[in-house]
C-alpha cells in the first residue's frame, strides 16, 4: 500500500510539473500574446518558433524539457525505476493537457526528450540525431517527431531489455502518435506544413525589433515620471 501511494505521489508531482506551460508563459512575456490563439493553436516549441522566432522557441524547449527531467528525477528518487517512468510520463500528460491552462497544451516532444535524458542520455542523443536528420531531409518537424518516437521503442527494447522500460517507451510513443494524429492525416494527404527557416528568421528579427521598441518606450516612460 505504501509503495502504491509513493507511485501516486510520483504521478501527481510529474503532472503538476507538466502543467507549467512554458510556451504560454514565454509567449505572454516575450510577445504579449497567448500562443494558443496563433498558428496551430499548440503551446509547444514548434508553434512558438513559427509565431515568435528562434529565441522564444529555445526558451520553450528548455523549459518543457526541464519538466520531463524533473518529473523523472523526482520520480526515481521517490519510487525507483518505476517511479521515474511514472513521473516522466505524467509530466508529458501534464504538458499535453495542463489543468492550469484549460487542458490546452503542447504535443509533449520536448518534455519527452527531458524524460528520456534521465532514462538513458545516450538514447536521447540518438533520438535527437534522428530528429535532426529527418527534419533536414524532409522539412517536416511532425514527421521527425513521429519517427523518433517510434525509434525510441525499438532502442529501449534492444538496449534495456526491461519490460518496465519497454512498456513505458510504448506509452510514451503512443502519447506522441496520439498528439500528432492531425499531423499524420495531413502528411498522408500531402497538406502538412514544412518548417521554413527563412520565415522563422524574419519573424525573429521582427520580434527583436518590437522588443527593443517596447524597452525604449518603457525607459522613456520611466524618464518622464522621474
Amino acid at each position: 500500500m505504501k509503495q502504491v501511494l509513493l507511485y501516486a505521489l510520483c504521478a501527481v508531482i510529474g503532472y503538476a510539473l507538466g502543467c507549467v506551460s512554458t510556451g504560454v508563459i514565454v509567449s505572454k512575456l516575450y510577445g504579449r500574446i497567448d500562443i494558443r490563439n496563433y498558428g496551430s493553436g499548440n503551446a509547444g516549441m514548434t508553434n512558438v518558433m513559427r509565431t515568435l522566432g528562434w529565441v522564444p522557441s529555445f526558451l520553450t524547449f528548455a523549459g518543457d524539457a526541464l519538466k520531463g527531467v524533473l518529473g523523472a528525477l523526482i520520480g526515481r528518487w521517490i519510487g525507483g525505476e518505476l517511479g521515474m517512468h511514472i513521473g516522466g510520463i505524467c509530466a508529458i500528460l501534464g504538458h499535453n493537457w495542463p489543468a492550469l491552462f484549460r487542458f490546452r497544451g503542447g504535443k509533449g516532444m520536448s518534455t519527452s526528450f527531458g524524460y528520456i535524458l534521465v532514462v538513458d542520455w545516450r538514447i536521447a542523443l540518438v533520438l535527437l540525431g534522428i530528429q535532426v536528420v529527418v527534419l533536414l531531409i524532409s522539412g517536416y518537424m511532425s514527421l521527425a517527431s513521429i519517427l523518433s518516437a517510434c525509434a525510441y521503442v525499438g532502442l529501449v527494447f534492444v538496449f534495456h531489455k526491461s519490460w518496465v522500460a519497454t512498456g513505458a517507451a510504448i506509452v510514451t510513443c503512443a502519447l506522441a502518435l496520439f498528439s500528432h494524429r492531425a499531423n499524420m492525416k495531413r502528411l498522408a494527404e500531402g497538406n502538412e506544413n514544412r518548417l521554413d527557416s527563412r520565415k522563422i528568421t524574419q519573424v525573429s528579427r521582427k520580434m527583436t525589433k518590437a522588443l527593443r521598441n517596447r524597452r525604449k518606450k518603457h525607459d522613456q516612460e520611466d524618464a518622464d515620471r522621474s
